[in-house]
């Protein structure tokens, strides 16, 4: 049964939601989504570190049982096209704080203005980044929400395509793995998604892809070839329209060899985790357990 404050939750989401105006344009979009992430006040014991990684805006967020030979790198969501430190520096430091690693949420370049490969590129370099200040692999955890999800295994398959190392594990947030929209719950939890519908989620890959076929598996993972992904972990709510791409990416890792913990949250809606209520609290208190069972600290 869901909790009081879930049901308080959904009910402003959708309240949001319906208060949009026809036609909002991307710059009040990604206002909007600044104005949701900010209700959520940071901890005060938590230390925030800016910094650039090859030239791109990022931050270190650390809880004060961080540890600092293990990583968390962060890929936050927003459809490619929004999103920031700001929007995902409170989700980042209750990973930080369940996992005991520090992690660092990158800005990588969002489109319409920077579109498909740029954020893949991003992504493979903060990387890269991290490795060649010092970390190896398997101290390395790769995650991401909704598109940064999406994003998470588009970085683990170029590295896969250019024969490099895979980190240690990957989390998957309600990921967003199938820019075709070909899902069934799509529809079938269109009436139950308090946050999503069909019909934007499936115009605004557009923006990020141009007239890259949303078929192309590293934009869209589910068309890919999964084998020799490091281990998976994966959450995603029942009512959310895109349950289905979280679903048919966990068959396919899973008939590819892939090491999968998965779970479907119950009446949770999408990227749920971002939100103060028992059941994001829950969900993040095993996403740090995962963390820390495949991040190996230095010898």
């Amino acid at each position: 049964m869901a909790s009081q404050e879930s049901i308080m939750i959904r009910q402003l989401l959708k309240a949001s939601v319906a208060a949009q105006k026809p036609g909002q344009s991307l710059a009040d979009a990604r206002k909007g989504l600044e104005a949701l992430t900010a209700l959520n006040p940071l901890a005060q014991d938590l230390t925030v570190e800016k910094l650039t990684v090859e030239g791109m805006p990022a931050e270190w967020v650390s809880a004060p049982n961080a540890t600092t030979d293990q990583v968390f790198l962060y890929l936050h969501g927003g459809a490619y096209i929004m999103g920031s430190c700001n929007t995902h520096r409170d989700l980042a430091s209750k990973i930080s704080r369940a996992s005991g690693c520090r992690v660092l949420v990158i800005e990588y370049r969002l489109a319409p203005e920077n579109p498909y490969p740029a954020a893949v590129e991003d992504a493979l370099t903060a990387y890269r980044w991290l490795l060649s200040t010092g970390f190896s692999p398997n101290q390395v955890v790769i995650g991401g929400d909704s598109a940064g999800g999406g994003l998470t295994l588009s970085l683990l398959l170029s590295l896969k395509e250019a024969g490099e190392a895979q980190p240690a594990a990957a989390v998957l947030l309600s990921p967003w793995t199938d820019l075709a929209g070909t899902g069934a719950s799509m529809e079938s939890r269109a009436e139950v998604d308090p946050w999503l519908s069909p019909e934007p989620t499936r115009q605004t890959p557009s923006l990020y892809l141009g007239l890259t076929d949303r078929r192309n598996p590293i934009v869209s993972p589910i068309y890919a070839d999964l084998q020799g992904l490091p281990p998976l972990f994966v959450q995603v709510g029942d009512h959310e329209i895109l349950l289905d791409d979280a679903v048919r990416l966990v068959e396919r890792a899973r008939e590819a060899g892939v090491e999968v913990s998965f779970k479907i949250w119950g009446e949770m809606w999408h990227v749920f985790q971002q939100f103060n209520m028992p059941e994001a609290f829950e969900a993040i208190k095993e996403i740090g357990e995962f963390v820390k069972s495949k991040a190996q600290a230095s010898v």
